[in-house]
């Protein structure tokens, strides 16, 4: 026996470490993937633990556990994608409650709200994640939660969590955040003081471009309880393949961002040098960057250019993507919105991969100047 089985392991440990030592029988190394969706009884009153898998599955409890020591939560739940994870967290709430939101998320977080306000009359009011004194006044209006994404979805703001809890708490509201940008690896809203994360896992937690799935991580036995429960009606489980599939992408969940992150910083100074790139915008951390080229640029030919990063709509995967929210991620949302959140039609998102740093940057290069407007000629020089 070990003098010391207790002390606080490093994420990267718990992640390499996902699914081992679960299967006592055998001694896998990696984490059993079980099918079943029915469990025998012994007999009446008798129970293994597992009853039906929408209620609990081997797979999907390992997974989850390991989920809620990243976020350093008291649990949590893996579901179908990343909207149904936003679902699941809005089952909290109900008709009439109003909830602030911050005014740059991901456009499907819109269009969920939107439906909410057109047939469940729940009401929404957006905040600029600068402004406290305009949160302070919306909170007043018995303000039930608020929600903000950092770094927002496209145009990277930055939001300090902490500094929302202690205004949303001051009115017993509720903390939500959603972290799929940066991962439990760059920030840990819940020890910032938010109350419960959300993920798209479809992103940087698969990370490989071949799995849908969302996450919920709730900070106490109440929220976690009364979010279990409602998910046990609604359904909307994560498969247990999916849930394997999933244990093993967080095994190099460090690796892959680390090489991300780096290149996104390469990238980053590559382009800022660019004459045909109006403004870059990055955080500072994380592999997402946004950029608006220039008007010499036409986006279309610059897309059809690209012969390593693919012009594709998802994030954080191996492989690199660009994405137009104005047409793709934002559609939803009408032209005065998109323009009042600076999502315009030259506005670009850019989903850092593994790949060398160096091909990246010539690709983008080699792209942007294929798809420049030739500079117009002055009929009057001599």
């Amino acid at each position: 026996m070990c003098s010391d089985c207790t002390w606080q392991r490093k994420i990267d440990t718990i992640l390499a470490q996902a699914g081992n030592r679960v299967d006592n029988v055998t001694g896998a190394i990696s984490m059993p993937l079980y099918f079943s969706t029915a469990y025998r009884h012994a007999g009446l009153g008798k129970s293994t633990g597992y009853d039906y898998s929408r209620m609990t599955e081997p797979t999907r409890d390992v997974l989850e556990d390991v989920l809620a020591k990243l976020e350093n939560g008291y649990k949590a739940y893996a579901v179908s994608s990343g909207m149904a994870a936003i679902q699941l967290v809005f089952t909290q709430f109900n008709t009439g409650d109003h909830i602030v939101v911050s005014d740059d998320l991901y456009g499907g977080s819109f269009r969920f709200f939107d439906l909410l306000a057109n047939h469940y009359h729940l009401r929404f009011s957006k905040w600029d994640g600068k402004d406290y004194d305009q949160l302070d006044k919306l909170l007043q209006d018995d303000a039930k939660a608020v929600w903000i994404e950092t770094p927002s979805n496209p145009t990277m703001k930055v939001i300090d969590i902490q500094a929302v809890a202690e205004h949303t708490h001051a009115v017993n509201a509720q903390l939500i955040v959603d972290n799929t940008f940066y991962t439990p690896l760059i920030q840990q809203p819940l020890n910032l003081g938010a109350d419960v994360v959300v993920h798209s896992a479809t992103k940087y937690l698969s990370g490989h471009n071949d799995l849908l799935a969302g996450v919920v991580v709730c900070k106490t036995e109440a929220t976690a309880t009364e979010i279990g429960n409602n998910l046990i009606t609604i359904g909307s489980n994560l498969s247990p393949f999916d849930s394997w599939l999933l244990i093993r992408s967080l095994k190099t969940l460090p690796l892959r961002l680390h090489k991300q992150e780096a290149n996104a910083q390469a990238i980053v100074a590559a382009l800022r040098q660019s004459d045909l790139i109006e403004n870059v915008l990055y955080p500072g951390r994380g592999g997402m960057i946004s950029v608006y080229v220039k008007p010499a640029v036409n986006v279309d030919q610059f897309l059809q250019h690209l012969q390593v990063l693919s012009f594709a709509e998802s994030l954080g995967g191996t492989e690199s993507l660009v994405t137009v929210p104005a047409i793709q991620t934002h559609a939803n949302l009408s032209p005065e919105q998109r323009s009042a959140a600076g999502i315009t039609d030259n506005l670009l998102r850019i989903s850092c991969g593994i790949e060398d740093s160096t091909d990246l940057i010539h690709d983008l290069k080699q792209a942007l100047t294929s798809a420049s407007k030739p500079a117009e000629v002055d009929s009057n020089a001599k």
